[in-house]
């Protein structure tokens, strides 16, 4: 199966909050990257979220440490696999539906863009 990691993020000097979090989902040879305004709660509401450049898939082993560039400091926060349900991705519609199997993170992820916006919730 695919893996996941969400990676909480700060002192990144393009935050503006100066903290965010990045999910990443293994997708062939890098991984589907979001930055998330706060950490998705299990049954709780959604979260904006931005979707980035693919990032390498070294990223899934992380632990802790810098970022380089003087990009500042990411941490894991929880990391698994994933079972993908649905993705689509089309210029109607854009869907990422996933079955989280991590440590802190287990049941269904739900990734949808409007607008070009996109928006996250775990339930």
């Amino acid at each position: 199966m695919p893996r996941f990691i969400i990676l909480e993020h700060t002192g990144a000097p393009d935050d503006p909050a100066g903290r965010h979090y990045d999910l990443l989902l293994e997708d062939g040879a890098a991984c589907r990257t979001w930055r998330l305004a706060a950490l998705p709660e299990l049954g709780g509401p959604t979260v904006e979220a931005i979707e980035v450049s693919p990032h390498r898939l070294a990223w899934l082993s992380h632990e802790a440490g810098a970022v380089s560039g003087g990009r500042g400091f990411a941490r894991r926060i929880d990391a698994g696999t994933y079972e993908p349900v649905d993705i689509t991705d089309t210029a109607q519609t854009a869907v990422v539906d996933a079955i989280l199997c991590g440590t802190r993170m287990r049941g269904r992820l739900e990734l949808r863009a409007r607008d070009a916006r996109w928006f996250a919730k775990v339930g």
